[in-house]
């Protein structure tokens, strides 16, 4: 009798250990599910937009395409180097400003800010990080560029109101992964610093950046790729001239306000021309990625 209860008691264990390694396995499975379906969503796009703009870099060719300083679609040219160095500047720039502000705010938030107050300005910041891009261009067309044509003229719309603008849509990303890299950092670290006869100012900046310099770069690389891809706020302020910028007051089209702002009536080889743009700013976006994260990569193995 004993025996039948323990054969009994071991069967239900080995049902259950099946069921939880059945359960497990579906799980496992519906993961892999999801995850397969966003790499061929990625795909798609990708093929997408490479077949659709591949023929028209060799119809133009490539030369003519990308080096050509001049967009006229009902002349047949085809040139947008105009727009390829206008998202670099704007890029660029606000990588340079938002940078510069977004590591001093997670900085002070981090490591100077009483509790009390980060509390103010954690919220404040994640604010901006939802406001809609076209609330940003509205923003920078009644306020950045009425201030830059008072002082500078020109209408304000320049390659200088992007740089302000997206350094602005930049920083939620740049201050909220710098401070949590920052905080991060083990305590060891500071209070050796500090217990060394360190000032906090220096340990800040000879310990604390340098340990946390891997968190710090990837969010330069997440907000570069914000601000290459941003295109409502760049159209309303930009000025959308596809013409070589020649200062800060310049007005620029960058390759993303060029698509989105003659598709909606672009046919044939301009048609095509635009997905090409597309193509060579998923290219340049995809370099940036790779370049930026073999940074990442070196600053952490010599954080090591």
């Amino acid at each position: 009798m004993q025996l039948n209860i323990t054969k009994d008691m071991l069967n239900k264990k080995n049902l259950k250990k099946i069921g939880k390694k059945v359960f497990e396995k579906i799980v496992e499975n519906i993961f892999l599910l999801f995850a397969c379906i966003s790499v061929i969503c990625v795909a798609l796009i990708i093929f997408y937009i490479f077949t659709k703009g591949s023929p028209a870099i060799f119809k133009i060719g490539l030369g003519h395409f990308l080096f050509g300083t001049k967009w006229a679609p009902t002349q047949g040219i085809y040139g947008i180097l105009p727009m390829i160095v206008g998202s670099i500047y704007g890029t660029i720039g606000a990588v340079i400003v938002g940078t510069t502000i977004g590591l001093f705010t997670a900085i002070f938030m981090a490591e100077i800010s009483p509790p009390w107050m980060v509390k103010i300005f954690r919220p404040a910041i994640q604010l901006l990080a939802g406001i809609p891009s076209v609330i940003y261009g509205f923003f920078g067309l009644l306020v950045i560029v009425p201030i830059i044509h008072k002082f500078y003229g020109g209408g304000g719309n320049s390659l200088l109101a992007v740089i302000i603008i997206l350094s602005i849509m930049i920083l939620p990303t740049l201050i909220s992964i710098s401070e949590i890299s920052l905080r991060s950092v083990p305590k060891e670290y500071k209070e050796g610093s500090l217990a060394l006869g360190a000032t906090h100012i220096q340990t800040i900046f000879k310990v604390m950046i340098p340990a946390a310099k891997s968190g710090i770069l990837t969010s330069i690389v997440l907000a570069a790729g914000r601000a290459m891809g941003e295109t409502m706020a760049v159209i309303l302020v930009a000025g959308n001239s596809p013409i070589m910028p020649t200062s800060l007051i310049s007005r620029v089209r960058t390759l993303t306000a060029n698509v989105a702002f003659e598709m909606s009536y672009a046919s044939g080889l301009h048609r095509e021309a635009l997905f090409a743009t597309g193509v060579v700013l998923f290219i340049f976006i995809m370099i940036l990625n790779i370049v930026l994260n073999f940074i990442i990569k070196k600053a952490g193995a010599s954080v090591k």
